[in-house]
């Protein structure tokens, strides 16, 4: 074995057959940001053999403070390339798989049933929702981080754990955003290093493992604190699925809730154009027969209208996060 990994092989949690471990797997990896930056590198670095990384966004200037995976000449570049690039001047034996785009229903279970660990660090939830019910489907672990300002989380769900839905089982009203709030880039470094070092303790089988594991972090009062969601139990049937523009049926009553400003013309051309208070406030009667499908551009609208809506008697409802 040659230097480059001696200095983790000598820890007796890892070793040259837990190294081995590390070189035969397949980690996906959902998003190239602030949060996917950290997770690549370290991966990379530790010598997971295969990433697959999945991200339809290009590189922005506002993106250099906390992604540094990329440089100013990356600029403009799809971030998979960009990313693909820097990682393999950092390790060459390791395989990175880049894919532009968009991570939504249609592709989410296929992806994950490909690798051996799935890692969100997408910053939507939309995209945390669809990756745990395509990991609960296939059985595999999926790392899943979030942070805002100086606040974040990061958690091990599915492969044997409860889901993402059985500890967040509504989205919240108002989540916020990196763009709105502000981010640290340390902060983010920090949660994205911890996705990575628990998906190191996933793929060398550390006793005990850390499914099921949640970890908060406060990092302006600096503050840690973790709990086990093990007993969990899974979201009934009612819980709310978000579908992909291409499976809307002819028959289905959609919705489209944002507004003439943010998209003048909604690409379903029958589509109704209402905002979620209206649906909240039960001002509209809308038929019971067909499936109401809600769209907007980050699934939060359209989940508070699905549960309005869920309240209102109407059963059969569907999403669609419809992105920038």
């Amino acid at each position: 074995m040659s230097d480059r990994y001696s200095r983790q092989t000598v820890l007796a949690e890892v070793g040259s057959a837990g190294q081995a471990r590390l070189e035969a797997a397949t980690v996906l990896v959902v998003g190239a940001g602030g949060l996917g930056c950290a997770v690549l590198q370290y991966l990379t670095a530790a010598g997971v053999g295969r990433l697959i990384l999945i991200d339809h966004d290009r590189v922005e200037e506002s993106n250099l403070h906390r992604q540094p995976l990329y440089r100013v000449s990356d600029i403009g570049a799809l971030k998979v390339d960009a990313a693909r690039a820097s990682l393999r001047a950092l390790n060459p034996a390791v395989r990175i798989e880049g894919r532009a785009e968009r991570l939504g229903a249609l592709n989410a279970g296929p992806l994950a049933a490909s690798a051996d660990i799935v890692i969100d660090a997408a910053d939507s939830l939309a995209v945390t929702y669809m990756l745990s019910d395509a990991c609960r489907a296939s059985a595999r672990p999926l790392v899943s981080a979030s942070i805002v300002g100086l606040t974040g989380y990061v958690g091990v769900f599915c492969g044997g754990a409860p889901s993402y839905r059985a500890v967040f089982p509504e989205m919240p009203r108002n989540p916020g955003s990196c763009a709105q709030s502000g981010v640290l880039g340390t902060a983010v470094g920090v949660l994205g290093t911890l996705q990575a070092h628990l998906a190191l303790a996933l793929l060398l089988a550390w006793q005990p493992p850390v499914l099921g594991r949640l970890l908060s972090l406060d990092l302006r009062a600096l503050h840690l604190a973790g709990f086990s969601f093990l007993g969990a139990p899974e979201s009934p049937g009612d819980a709310l699925r978000f579908i992909a523009p291409a499976e809307v049926a002819a028959g289905d009553l959609v919705i489209d809730l944002r507004t003439l400003a943010e998209t003048p013309v909604s690409p379903f051309a029958s589509a109704l154009r209402v905002g979620v208070e209206s649906l909240e406030g039960a001002e509209l009667e809308l038929p019971r027969t067909s499936r109401i499908v809600l769209c907007c551009r980050t699934g939060v609208r359209a989940w508070r209208a699905a549960r309005a809506l869920q309240r209102q008697g109407h059963a059969n409802v569907a999403l669609v996060a419809m992105g920038e």
